[in-house]
């Protein structure tokens, strides 16, 4: 009520369910807390969830993920939530773009979706042009961030993203391809920098929001 009331949106949230490890007892647990995080973004008007590949270890098959993917959207389905394909450039399952293109498609699901990240496609090597040759109606929410020129990129890690147009991310180029393949989803800022943690985060809001206006309106 008091997210309506403030006349703002759920456009999504994270849970962090291990959907994606290969021991089935430990899947199918995942897959039950996967539900009831869906069942409680849904309490609050929440249609969409990150599914990042948290757990995985090691390399996985990518049409086993799939499969497993093809799981959680069929949970989603149920619930009213979509689960989108989260890309991590650390992870050992999916950190390439390529990845995360090739799971969604292989699922066969009128719902499967991505949700990229302008810190993890740099993270996980790829090159933001492939952005290019996504529709843009199959991103529902793109995480909005930047990155600095150091640490290099072997050594970057969550805690120095910094704001949108702060970094040497191509962030116009990234608007500007996404708009062009279609997309008019919603920008999330996702920040893990200490810096901002020790500031107002009322500041910080207001600054982050800021930053991706002038984001959007350098790539328009």
């Amino acid at each position: 009520k008091r997210i309506a009331d403030a006349g703002l949106t759920v456009e999504s949230a994270i849970g962090f369910a291990r959907w994606i490890v290969d021991d089935p007892t430990e899947r199918q647990q995942a897959l039950r807390n996967a539900e009831r995080d869906m069942r409680a973004l849904k309490t609050i008007g929440g249609s969409r969830i990150a599914a990042p590949p948290v757990g995985a270890i090691g390399p996985i098959d990518l049409d086993v993920i799939a499969e497993r993917y093809r799981a959680l959207l069929e949970i989603g389905e149920n619930v009213g939530v979509v689960p989108q394909l989260e890309l991590w450039g650390h992870s050992p399952a999916i950190h390439r773009l390529s990845q995360l293109v090739y799971i969604a498609t292989a699922t066969g699901h009128p719902r499967a979706c991505l949700l990229p990240d302008v810190y993890h496609i740099y993270k996980g090597g790829s090159d933001y042009n492939g952005l290019g040759l996504i529709a843009g109606d199959r991103i529902h929410v793109f995480h909005i961030n930047d990155y600095p020129a150091h640490p290099p990129r072997e050594q970057i890690g969550d805690e120095h993203r910094v704001y949108p147009g702060d970094g040497i991310a191509p962030i116009a180029q990234i608007v500007r391809d996404l708009y062009g393949t279609g997309f008019r989803g919603a920008f999330s800022l996702e920040l893990f920098n200490r810096t901002y943690w020790q500031q107002d985060p009322l500041e910080v809001a207001r600054t982050g929001l800021q930053k991706m206006r002038d984001a959007v309106q350098s790539g328009t």
